[in-house]
């Protein structure tokens, strides 16, 4: 992971770290005052944690947990954010992802998109080869395998008349 890559992981890894620490401080002195609040900047927390772990490890696996989390956060930030804004008294102490973020200079809301964005661009396997060298060696792999059978069928003894 390289340029862009390692600047996203280093600020899912800080937004998971500010989200966890505010949310544990906010559960542990004061969680009966925003139950909801607070339990979603949890939960936020969590999801921060886990999409920053995805998008650093390698496989098929991660980088499905990484888009699967990072499309949770998307709508969460999507969900929560207009309720704050539209039922204000429902959220009397922010979330992380309350107003869209703004707690967090809404990179709550950017982050996401950014995320997505990477995510496509950089699948599983398609790490060494472009969009044009990869459908070109899929292609490839799809002759060479045919090569076998017309070669075995070349070598066969057939009567010659």
């Amino acid at each position: 992971m390289s340029g862009v890559g390692r600047v996203l992981v280093a600020v899912y890894g800080v937004l998971a770290l500010a989200a966890l620490g505010r949310s544990f401080v906010q559960i542990a002195q004061k969680f009966d005052e925003a139950p909801l609040a607070y339990a979603l900047s949890a939960l936020a927390a969590a999801v921060y944690v886990v999409a920053t772990i995805a998008l650093v490890r390698r496989g098929r696996v991660w980088y499905r947990i990484a888009w699967v989390t990072i499309l949770f956060e998307f709508t969460g930030v999507i969900v929560i954010g207009t309720l704050s804004v539209l039922f204000p008294q429902w959220f009397p102490h922010d979330t992380v992802w309350s107003w869209y973020g703004r707690g967090y200079l809404f990179i709550p809301l950017v982050l996401p998109v950014l995320g997505m964005w990477w995510l496509a661009k950089h699948r599983p396997g398609d790490e060494k080869l472009g969009p044009d060298e990869t459908s070109a060696a899929a292609a490839a792999a799809d002759s060479n395998a045919a090569e076998p059978a017309d070669a075995a069928e070349a070598s066969v003894d057939r009567p010659r008349s």
